[in-house]
């Protein structure tokens, strides 16, 4: 599983909120409710968040092994 835990953290640190996200980048609530939630999103959105908050795919995203 993909988990986006990581992304929370980040953002923190770059002072980047989900209202920035929103209002500043363009961002949907629905793409933010599916990182929230660990679901479904494409590369595009990785790339795009790795933009802004100038950080590497291993500072949003990481990959979690079902037991």
């Amino acid at each position: 599983m993909i988990s986006f835990n990581k992304l929370w953290t980040t953002m923190k640190e770059r002072n980047i909120s989900q209202y920035r996200l929103i209002k500043d980048f363009n961002f949907s609530t629905g793409q933010l409710d599916r990182l929230r939630k660990n679901g479904n999103i494409n590369t595009y959105t990785l790339n795009q968040l790795c933009k802004i908050l100038d950080c590497k795919l291993e500072d949003i995203a990481e990959y979690i092994e079902d037991n």
